[in-house]
């Protein structure tokens, strides 16, 4: 069966079909966890707030004016609540000990990253986007893999165009040195295909 599509689902949320939320959560639920996953850089975080994010925004739903897309308005209140978490966790660092910070994972990982055909070549990809920093790993996630336009992503952070862009740029350029060899095996593969 076919899933309604985004306004169609917000239109019968609000009418009280409520049930019809789970298509919305079950559609952005992988990217919502990637999000605050880049923010926070720990799992039990990015899960708790991914989780509070999908609760605040049924709760707040009335209030979508549909001026951006529903993933665009979700994905911004994932962000923010992610950094006010991160916030709330550098202050609270300084009472933690390094034995609990040591429990901590730093497991940045991307879940499906469905651009690459190779499973070896996904896992060099992902770890590259994981030695970026955490910002510039998030924008090439919701540029690149989720497809999202500079608008759309100067909604969900708040970051002018001027700065996505330097941003992306800086990131590429990155990724492109530590991605060389596929690259230059891509080419390889390329030059040699018609013979």
């Amino acid at each position: 069966m076919e899933h309604p599509d985004e306004p169609e689902c917000i239109r019968r949320i609000l009418k009280g079909n409520h049930a019809v939320y789970g298509i919305l959560v079950d559609r952005y639920k992988t990217l919502a966890y990637s999000i605050a996953l880049k923010v926070l850089g720990n799992v039990e975080d990015a899960e708790d707030v991914a989780q509070e994010s999908f609760i605040k925004a049924y709760q707040q739903l009335h209030r979508f004016e549909g001026k951006a897309k529903f993933s665009t308005w979700l994905y911004t209140i994932v962000y923010r609540a992610a950094l006010a978490k991160a916030q709330l966790s550098k202050v609270n660092a300084f009472s933690i000990s390094e034995q609990f910070r040591e429990n901590f994972t730093n497991d940045h990982s991307v879940p499906q990253l469905t651009l690459m055909k190779e499973d070896d070549d996904k896992r060099c990809v992902q770890d590259a986007i994981n030695k970026l920093p955490k910002t510039e790993a998030l924008l090439v996630m919701l540029y690149y893999i989720n497809e999202n336009s500079i608008s759309e992503i100067q909604e969900i952070t708040g970051f002018s165009t001027a700065n996505i862009k330097i941003k992306l740029f800086r990131a590429r350029k990155k990724l492109e040195r530590e991605l060389r060899f596929l690259l230059d095996d891509t080419k390889e593969d390329i030059s040699g295909y018609g013979k």
